[in-house]
């Protein structure tokens, strides 16, 4: 089975999560971890993507897949929030070459070796990385962010809600305080 060689490889780094086989790894293990897990059978190359994770790093997981042995393994890192770099995994899976980009566009996090990491879903001239959770989006410095409140409730001046007795109360009950005369 393909999980118990990256088991005796790398032992205690080797986790569950809700089932599922975690690999934590450190930033210049990265390519060579992926190629390893591929010569053991994980050789579909799922998904990649970046998690931000304040204040000092961005964590960046890989999901690759075993279709022989039916096995899932999610490979991790995390890079410095200060320069964060990663090798490339193009070299080993073809298909990381657009999840890395959009990695690198939303989170910023630098692919070395990538052969083509350029901006892939925004706009030209698009400053910043809109995934970074320390990223302002333009809307809420317009205006203050509307599903804070009830409507009615914000200081927007948007009109309450209509009042709705439930199915069967008598509209003159309205407004009374049920009494208990046992």
């Amino acid at each position: 089975m393909s999980v118990d060689a990256v088991r005796e490889r790398y032992g205690p780094r080797l986790s569950d999560s809700f089932g599922q086989p975690v690999l934590d790894v450190e930033p210049g293990e990265w390519a060579e971890t992926l190629a390893f897990a591929r010569s053991e059978g994980y050789e579909f190359f799922d998904w990649l993507s970046g998690v931000d994770e304040p204040p000092d790093a961005f964590g960046v997981v890989a999901h690759v897949f075993d279709p022989v042995a039916v096995a899932h393994l999610l490979v991790r890192t995390r890079v410095p929030r200060a320069d964060p770099r990663l090798p490339t995994a193009t070299g080993v899976f073809r298909g990381a070459n657009w999840h890395e980009r959009e990695t690198y566009e939303m989170f910023g996090v630098v692919f070395e070796g990538h052969p083509d990491l350029r901006p892939l879903l925004l706009p030209d001239g698009f400053e910043g990385h809109p995934l970074r959770k320390d990223f302002v989006l333009a809307a809420r410095v317009a205006k203050s962010w509307p599903g804070a409140k009830e409507p009615g409730e914000s200081d927007h001046g948007s009109p309450s809600r209509r009042k709705m007795l439930p199915p069967g109360v008598p509209p003159d009950w309205a407004g009374r305080e049920r009494r208990d005369d046992g």
